[in-house]
């Protein structure tokens, strides 16, 4: 991996990035939400507690012009707050989807979302987010690799509710993510092969904050 992979965690890269074609963008990241619905119906539109009449909150991390929050928005869920770090991302869609109250794009950082009240999210989903801040050799990531996914990986955990899910799809085989997803006691971890004949596997994982005594266990 070279110096573009690195460039991937910072806001200005992101800005240049969506400006050549803003007006026609074509950035959903790996799978659209065809692709995902029978995962999103299985984990949250069929789960007690997540389907739109429960009215739960649903934070979109790195959402860039995905229109996954859409897409939820015409199936009643409409308490969604979509967090990107490129203002030209949240300017753009903010105006774009103007006419949908019940999204909202706001410009913050998922390594420090002190916008965000502590146990407030019912629904956490990442589609390649984390995936951008990782670079290196996948056995052994580096200190900047391991800083900024613990960042992110903590504000998940601070934000989301005890009863709350982590939605991430990521094509990183699943045992050089857990490496980076098993740290520190806080998550029970689950992942799911969302396979298709035209394309690479690619992989939804399910990720529960760990019940109080478990990350007493994981400490001791």
């Amino acid at each position: 991996m070279g110096d573009h992979d690195e460039c991937l965690s910072h806001a200005w890269y992101w800005d240049d990035h969506y400006l050549p074609d803003w007006e026609s963008p074509t950035h959903e990241w790996y799978r659209g939400f065809d692709d995902l619905e029978a995962f999103l119906e299985k984990f949250i539109f069929n789960t007690p507690g997540h389907r739109p009449n429960d009215n739960p909150l649903v934070l979109h991390l790195g959402s860039g012009d995905s229109v996954i929050p859409v897409e939820l928005d015409t199936r009643g869920y409409n308490r969604q707050l979509c967090v990107d770090f490129s203002s030209r991302v949240v300017e753009t869609m903010s105006d774009r989807h103007k006419s949908r109250p019940g999204i909202e794009w706001r410009k913050m950082d998922v390594r420090n979302m002190d916008g965000i009240a502590d146990r407030s999210v019912d629904i956490a989903f990442d589609k390649g987010t984390m995936d951008a801040m990782v670079h290196g050799s996948p056995w052994s990531p580096p200190d900047d690799v391991r800083e900024n996914t613990g960042k992110y990986l903590r504000e998940i955990h601070r934000v989301l509710k005890d009863d709350g899910i982590f939605l991430h799809v990521s094509f990183r085989q699943p045992h050089f993510m857990r490496l980076l997803l098993d740290r520190d006691g806080l998550f029970k971890l689950d992942v799911e092969v969302l396979s298709s004949k035209d394309s690479f596997d690619y992989y939804g994982w399910v990720i529960r904050k760990a019940k109080p005594h478990e990350e007493e266990a994981d400490d001791a």
